[in-house]
């Protein structure tokens, strides 16, 4: 059984320079389940906050299911993430120095069940995101010569 990703957060890998990437548990009720595995999810906005000793992923919303009745959950409530204190300490203590902050990448199914990718980021200056437009255009336009050349 392979991975189906439900979700990715383009934006991220536009406005960050991505230095670190892990990968953790989501714990979600079964309606959020049910709507993640129909696509429901969007990690615009989205980021990952230390409250104590655990890590929660904020703003993330997963659409209420529309098959269950009473029983749905809140679309943007905080869910835990599940990963080794190690990794959790390591990540606490990066994202308090300054300018250095965690993300969520994408969501996926791997194995049945759901998990998440998320970075240890800094913020990119305009200057940088020039040049990744910059570099994707020509990347871009290499790609449709190439293509045009094997006609």
């Amino acid at each position: 059984m392979g991975i189906k990703i439900v979700a990715e957060n383009k934006k991220a890998r536009f406005d960050y320079h991505i230095l670190e990437t892990f990968e953790a548990g989501l714990s979600l009720t079964g309606s959020e389940v049910k709507s993640l595995r129909a696509g429901q999810c969007t990690l615009k906005d989205s980021y990952v906050a230390f409250v104590g000793p655990e890590a929660y992923v904020q703003k993330m919303n997963i659409a209420p299911y529309t098959a269950s009745s009473y029983n749905n959950h809140e679309p943007e409530r905080r869910r835990k993430l599940l990963l080794h204190r190690l990794e959790i300490d390591k990540l606490m203590a990066q994202v308090q120095e300054k300018g250095f902050s965690c993300v969520p990448l994408k969501v996926y199914f791997k194995q049945g069940r759901a998990k998440i990718e998320i970075a240890l980021v800094k913020g990119k200056l305009k200057g940088d995101k020039r040049q990744t437009i910059k570099t994707r255009d020509a990347n871009r336009e290499i790609q449709r010569s190439i293509r045009h050349s094997k006609r």
